[in-house]
């Protein structure tokens, strides 16, 4: 592999696909420059013969592989073209084969050894002007400068533009990885989130019964069996998306605002009483809007069973024409208290969920004591 991260193989074929596109254009500038050599010379009183027409197709042959070897095509068009102006020849068409060659430095090489190359390139082009039996003397100096100068600062132009957008097209890749790393991040969050922290709390009910009503544990240890395949299994599901794409998106469905009422009842076998209060007619809602609203209230439920103590929980959702909204309230410890901090436990990957599709979230404390979620998800579609 090349420092290009190509193959040498890879680096041949380009080459040889670039020679190929570029021999067109070599041969039209032959073309223009047998035909169009007599007349230009006819005009200031030359005759053009054999000596006149070997450099005009050199320069323009060189032409065939200007991509492949950048510098190497410089260095023979302007010795072609040098050496037709100090034969005495005036300028023709065979500075069109210059200019082009000039443009493919300034364009496909970095600036500083373009640079040094339309610098030679000048300074031998500028012969002319002061040997040769035809020496325009100093007053040659600005129009021999020209065909250098010019194409040099096109092609320069166009390079640091493709580089531009080059980094542009890069720095939105990483925008978007960093995007779908936030999601990754957000999903797997949640749902190992949730899954331990119900899991820790059956747990501790099974140690305290374990000793007393040794029978009674048995419900508990069901119950993190339950919960923890759950967790793996939708943990499973997010991993695949992640590996397989939108295929693996249409095969399995994300978790939505269906999947609730057995939210409750993991969260009851933890010992979280939850009640579940649903307004309008459900509808089935974008992926996306569904995911981010169950999300919101699982992680706002998983809050509850971390951090509020011994509390009960409420969850409200409301679904009208324009938009839906959840609601979750809790009877637990109020945010002043330890570990009741409202810049943590999620609130800022709820946040991001919510305010990523438009809708609008708050948090903080209940108006009755506890915590309280909110979010609105509008329906329309954005602009």
């Amino acid at each position: 592999m090349g420092l290009d991260g190509r193959s040498g193989v890879e680096r041949r074929r380009s080459g040889w696909r670039e020679t190929a596109a570029d021999v067109p254009l070599a041969l039209a500038l032959l073309a223009v420059g047998l035909v169009g050599t007599g007349p230009a010379t006819a005009e200031q009183g030359v005759t053009a013969d054999g000596a006149a027409y070997a450099p005009v197709v050199v320069a323009a042959l060189a032409l065939a592989v200007r991509r492949r070897w950048p510098f190497g095509t410089l260095a023979v068009t302007v010795l072609a073209a040098t050496a037709y102006l100090v034969l005495g020849y005036p300028y023709g068409p065979i500075l069109l084969s210059l200019l082009v060659a000039v443009y493919t430095v300034a364009a496909h090489r970095a600036l500083r050894p373009a640079a040094i190359g339309a610098a030679v390139a000048l300074a031998l082009l500028t012969v002319h002007v002061f040997v040769g039996p035809s020496s325009p003397g100093l007053l040659g100096l600005m129009p021999a400068a020209a065909w250098v100068v010019v194409p040099f600062a096109v092609g320069s132009t166009v390079r640091l533009s493709r580089e531009a957008a080059a980094r542009g097209r890069a720095e939105e890749a990483r925008r978007l990885a960093d995007g779908e790393r936030l999601r990754v991040a957000q999903e797997v969050h949640d749902v190992v989130g949730h899954g331990l922290a119900a899991i820790h709390m059956q747990a501790e009910i099974a140690l305290h019964l374990l000793e007393k009503r040794p029978e009674q544990a048995h419900t508990a240890l069901a119950a993190i069996s339950g919960t923890s395949k759950e967790a793996l299994d939708e943990l499973r599901v997010t991993l695949a998306v992640v590996r397989r794409g939108g295929d693996a998106a249409e095969r399995a469905p994300a978790p939505g605002l269906g999947q609730v009422p057995a939210l409750r009842e993991r969260l009851a076998g933890a010992g979280l009483p939850v009640t579940v209060r649903t307004e309008g007619e459900p509808s089935a809602l974008p992926v996306a809007l569904d995911l981010a609203a169950y999300r919101v209230v699982q992680e706002s439920l998983t809050n509850v069973l971390r951090h509020a103590g011994p509390a009960t929980a409420a969850v409200r959702i409301r679904y009208a024409p324009t938009e839906v909204e959840v609601e979750v309230t809790d009877t637990g410890r109020g945010v002043a208290e330890a570990g009741r901090v409202p810049a943590g436990s999620g609130l800022a990957g709820m946040r991001e969920r919510v305010t990523a599709l438009g809708g609008s979230f708050a948090a903080g404390p209940a108006a009755d004591g506890g915590f309280r979620v909110h979010a609105r998800l509008p329906l329309e579609e954005r602009s």
